[in-house]
């Protein structure tokens, strides 16, 4: 590898980092005859599959120069950093170097934004499409839109990757202007609206005709930062739920803020990521997604954040106590999947094996029933445990809590205490 791409990727792979919007899941390209590549050290990710398998994927910016000057981003203009943009035969080669070596089995490609969009949209389109057309790669390609590009150029970009995505950054637009205001949702929300169009419209095409192309088959993603802004998980989660009603949005992800940018005062001073909130977040999206949940049922207006201590599913069961406790051998299986300590997967399994035998506590720990959890909401076959009403919720809440575990200290060690 030359030095001089080695010095690029070691400068644009940091610059990459902070977009966590890359999973690989929701499609699957065979090996083929004359291809290389099938989408079964720097800039290299791994991201998991919808059947959990873990893929490498090399995660790269095609450069980290930018018109835009976003308070949140590493990458603004009035940053002093270091500075690199690849042309689009090193990048291309460099992709293939890194397959060739067994190094990735995909890519991930984002870009800052150069003279404009349609300009920096062209050159991701460029890379893609060598990469498929010259060098018959056959692996797994998501390339992140550039806001404000052409209907054209998104299309074409479609006809190439496998997943595209168009980050919302902040989840509402007073907040996006306050911190980014050379931008605004219209500039999102249309690349996304051509993505959509142009799924909708491949999958139409393909009824009629197998050999049609196919068109970002594995959808489209967003993400969106956490803490930046003063918005709620009600605000947020909102957002969520309406992109999830557009039939091609996979994934919303939520990325805890980072405070890269010290000297701008639009910003929070948070001396490390609110990892605890996006980790619920990311629980309240698969209630949503999976466990058939309302975004007014996990936070509404009396309580518009999530609890940090619980997850929200438990959340919502102490708030609702007049639900349980449910009865594991009757109940429905929209109700079953509300029991703190079920999942989908075991809710299946106990519509299933009630058939043949009442359930009791040990057969639901077989099953893989967080029985910690669920002991206090449902009722069965030798179950001696008080109910959520017989307790009360905050005992129950208390009870399930985790308390932090001090680590004992040695008196034999030496012991330094640092004031300020």
């Amino acid at each position: 590898m030359k030095e001089n791409v080695l010095e690029k990727l070691k400068i644009l792979a940091e610059s990459a980092k902070y977009d966590v919007s890359c999973a690989s899941s929701g499609t699957s390209r065979s090996g083929k005859k004359g291809q290389i590549g099938s989408a079964a050290g720097w800039g290299i990710c791994h991201s998991f599959t919808e059947d959990g398998r873990c893929v490498s994927l090399l995660k790269i910016m095609l450069t980290n120069y930018c018109i835009y000057d976003c308070a949140y981003c590493v990458n603004r203009r009035s940053n002093d950093l270091p500075r690199a943009t690849f042309s689009v035969a090193e990048l291309v080669e460099l992709t293939i170097e890194f397959y060739r070596r067994n190094y990735i089995e995909g890519l991930f490609l984002s870009s800052g934004v150069i003279n404009n969009a349609d300009y920096t949209m062209e050159k991701l389109v460029r890379v893609i499409k060598d990469l498929r057309l010259v060098h018959r790669y056959n692996g797994y390609i998501h390339v992140k839109s550039i806001p404000g590009a052409s209907q054209e150029l998104i299309n074409e970009a479609g006809l190439y990757a496998d997943r595209m995505s168009v980050n919302v950054e902040i989840p509402n637009e007073t907040s996006l202007q306050v911190l980014a205001p050379e931008k605004d949702f219209l500039s999102v929300f249309t690349p996304m609206r051509y993505i959509q169009q142009g799924i909708l419209q491949s999958s139409e095409e393909r009824k009629k005709f197998r050999s049609a192309p196919r068109f970002v088959p594995a959808g489209q993603s967003t993400q969106m930062i956490i803490g930046a802004t003063p918005d709620t998980d009600k605000d947020i989660l909102n957002l969520s739920s309406a992109l999830y009603r557009r039939p091609t949005m996979k994934r919303v992800y939520y990325s805890g803020y980072i405070h890269v940018n010290n000297y701008d005062k639009r910003l929070p001073m948070l001396k490390q990521p609110p990892l605890v909130r996006e980790n619920r977040l990311y629980q309240a999206d698969w209630l949503m997604r999976f466990y058939q949940f309302k975004v007014d049922e996990i936070v509404d207006d009396k309580f518009p954040d999530l609890d940090l201590d619980i997850d929200p599913k438990l959340s919502w069961a102490l708030r609702n106590p007049q639900f349980f406790p449910v009865d594991i051998n009757k109940a429905a299986y929209e109700m079953i999947l509300r029991v703190p300590g079920i999942g989908v997967k075991s809710a299946k399994m106990i519509v299933v094996s009630r058939r043949y035998s009442r359930l009791g506590f040990y057969e639901l720990k077989k099953i893989g029933v967080v029985m910690k959890k669920a002991q206090y909401f449902i009722t069965c076959n030798e179950l001696p445990t008080k109910t959520v009403n017989e307790l009360h919720p905050e005992k129950v809440r208390d009870l399930l809590i985790t308390r932090p575990r001090h680590k004992k200290t040695d008196d034999r060690q030496l012991e330094l205490v640092f004031t300020e």
